[in-house]
């Protein structure tokens, strides 16, 4: 358990209310109400040494996935893409933005014209220098009319990229946006070779060079010798193996045969944490967990049946049910505690039969069925929480038909296609990128399939306010109507869970996304 009266001397907080405290150390990454047998991932081992081979088991790794970070990957993926490749800016522990491939960046006074000194020296795994040209291209694929990017819409307002010197771009913006850096930190825009046939080889500037890649079985490569980062890149060879089954990649870090996991059954967690052999990694983060309704689709598009639905499901027992305690209560909207402008005085919307029995009365829709689809391909205990939502609202009149789809294609059949469903999202640096990614009409992964003029208007205004306070403002204003208006219902953020043997070493770990930030890989190393 970590002390509160210790952390309030560290940061000054006394004279902080508990919630107060406990908003602010969340918003950098700590965890204050840690379960038994579990300690906040900060590790206190010996320095990094070089060697030995890393295995890494991971959920999500389908055989659609590609090399190309234009085309919808699994996180499975993306731990291979980081080995591999750097972005221009690196988002570290606690949202700090870290200059990677770019040294340095500089903005025009309105926020439009950003300008990216690229770091020299660099080389690609194939030998060649990066170039400026490299880092445009890099850029281009994701805005080009027929990609496929889901970072397309947070790239559009780019009106004019080019090289204003040897080493430097200059990106000009439609309006400001005082969030752009972070942009560029997004896992889909690394950087690859403006040739493409290296590009789907995996060539990249990154710590490791591909050796094999059978997409959704596993990955191998091995550390590049010639990398431009001297304390990163500790292993001699990675193996990034996918085991869907949530119990059989448990079973796989206990019985040695890997040496980390990520997505762990926080079900089962309190008894994985008990064995001697093994760590877990545990980080209060942004990732939620949730049931998009699509509203253009009957009878989602019926701000009734939303509101019915919302209140009929008791979010504190599928948060100690399906989370074990690892998580924390939603409000269908998607900022937290760990963002900068959450919205703390928002009414929460809490499990109330008789709210819910009266917004479904009021839509007419009583005798309707609401079917659900549902694996636990987005996370461990997608379906058992489906279950719990159904009991819930069955004190309510409203009758839910669990469907329980298969895992393998889920992305591809279920996932946006369904009119509801099961799905789940990492955080990102900003406030803005997170709404911007999922809840601006024109965003790829608008999953409720959600337009509201006044949130947009909201959106866009807020990236070019410098005032914090009014731009704090806008955020809650644009997080009431999520939650009031919005299709999503988000029951619950989950804390970041994974597990590795102990022989791993690692520093603070980021709580932007699971395995440190999906860059395990380039990060941690092995004790001895």
């Amino acid at each position: 358990m970590i002390s509160i009266k210790k952390y309030k001397a560290a940061f000054n907080t006394e004279n902080l209310s508990r919630r107060e405290f406990i908003a602010k150390i969340s918003a950098l990454g700590i965890s204050v109400s840690l379960a038994p047998l579990v300690s906040p991932a900060i590790s206190y081992g010996k320095r990094p040494a070089k060697g030995g081979t890393f295995r890494l088991g991971v959920r999500d790794y389908a055989t659609t996935d590609s090399l190309d970070p234009t085309t919808p990957n699994g996180k499975g993926m993306w731990c291979l893409n980081y080995q591999l490749r750097n972005n221009l800016v690196e988002e570290g522990v606690r949202g700090k933005l870290i200059p990677e491939l770019a040294e340095s960046w500089d903005s025009s006074p309105d926020l439009t014209k950003w300008v990216f000194k690229i770091r020299k020296g660099v080389e690609f795994s194939n030998g060649k220098p990066l170039e400026a040209e490299d880092v445009v291209h890099s850029i281009n694929i994701h805005r080009h009319k027929e990609t496929t990017s889901s970072v397309a819409s947070l790239l559009a307002p780019i009106t004019d990229i080019k090289i204003t010197a040897r080493n430097e771009i200059t990106i000009t913006l439609s309006s400001g946006n005082i969030d752009f850096p972070a942009i560029l930190s997004i896992r889909h825009v690394v950087i690859v070779p403006r040739d493409r046939e290296a590009m789907l080889k995996g060539v990249g500037t990154g710590g490791y060079t591909l050796e094999n890649f059978e997409p959704g079985i596993r990955s191998i490569a091995r550390r590049n010798p010639n990398y431009w980062k001297e304390d990163r890149a500790h292993f001699d060879e990675i193996q990034v193996i996918g085991i869907s089954d949530v119990t059989s990649r448990t079973n796989a870090l206990i019985t040695g045969q890997l040496d980390a996991i990520g997505f762990c059954d926080r079900r089962t967690l309190n008894l994985l944490a008990k064995n001697d052999n093994v760590q877990v990694l545990r980080t209060a983060g942004k990732t939620h967990y949730y049931f998009p309704m699509r509203m253009d689709m009957e009878p989602y598009d019926n701000k009734d049946i939303r509101m019915a639905l919302k209140y009929a499901v008791d979010r504190e027992h599928i948060v100690q049910a399906v989370l074990n305690g690892y998580g924390t209560v939603g409000n269908d909207q998607p900022i937290n505690a760990a963002y900068r402008f959450y919205a703390d005085d928002l009414p929460q919307i809490e499990y109330d039969p008789d709210k819910a029995k009266f917004h479904l009365k009021k839509s007419g829709m009583q005798n309707n069925i609401f079917d659900i689809y549902v694996s636990d391909t987005p996370f461990a205990g997608a379906v058992d929480t489906a279950v719990l939502m159904q009991q819930h609202a069955q004190k309510a009149g409203i009758k839910i038909n669990v469907n329980q789809v298969p895992q393998d294609g889920y992305w591809s059949d279920t996932w946006k296609k369904k009119p509801w469903y099961a799905s789940m999202k990492s955080g990102y640096t900003t406030e803005n990128i997170m709404l911007s990614t999922v809840y601006e009409s024109t965003a790829a992964w608008n999953e409720t399939y959600w337009k509201n003029e006044q949130f947009d208007k909201l959106l866009i205004d807020s990236r070019s306010e410098k005032s914090t306070e009014k731009r704090r403002q806008m955020y809650r204003e644009m997080q009431a109507i999520i939650a009031t208006e919005g299709g999503a219902l988000i029951p619950m953020f989950a804390d970041i869970v994974d597990a590795a043997n102990t022989k791993i070493g690692y520093d603070e770990i980021a709580a932007n996304e699971e395995l440190d930030g999906l860059r395990c890989g380039e990060r941690w190393w092995f004790k001895s």
